[in-house]
């Protein structure tokens, strides 16, 4: 059974436009819903227990098929900011690059988010 949506998808994507019309201009509110309404795409689009993705203070997610991590410290985890996040779903920025430049912390040999992103409801239309 797919994760119960806590982002009603009409907010989302209106928070998402807002964001992408001035990222740094984005409204704090604007930005959080966007962010946690792109998590939740990426558990619809990728959906398992294998990866903790963290965007703190916005929100997380378990997401990737994959074994379940049930106690401690998740062995596959990824980590960013909001706006890395946000370019990463949308494809302002590829994968490879955010890693590259240190804009994202992915441990485990499951914290590769490349297959997924960026997400096709977040894309530019």
């Amino acid at each position: 059974m797919p994760p119960r949506r806590r982002t009603d998808p009409a907010d989302g994507r209106a928070a998402l436009a807002v964001w992408r019309a001035d990222p740094a201009a984005a409204p704090r509110a604007a930005t959080r819903t966007a962010v946690r309404f792109t998590l939740e795409e990426l558990a619809d689009v990728a959906p398992g227990h294998a990866v903790e993705v963290r965007v703190p203070p916005d929100g997380a997610v378990q997401a990737v098929p994959g074994p379940r991590h049930t106690r401690g410290t998740p062995p596959n985890v990824v980590e960013t900011d909001p706006a890395t996040w946000l370019s990463l779903a949308t494809g302002l920025l590829t994968w490879a690059d955010a890693v590259g430049q240190g804009r994202v912390s992915a441990s485990g040999e499951r914290a590769d988010l490349t297959a997924f992103l960026p997400l096709q409801a977040a894309r530019r239309r």
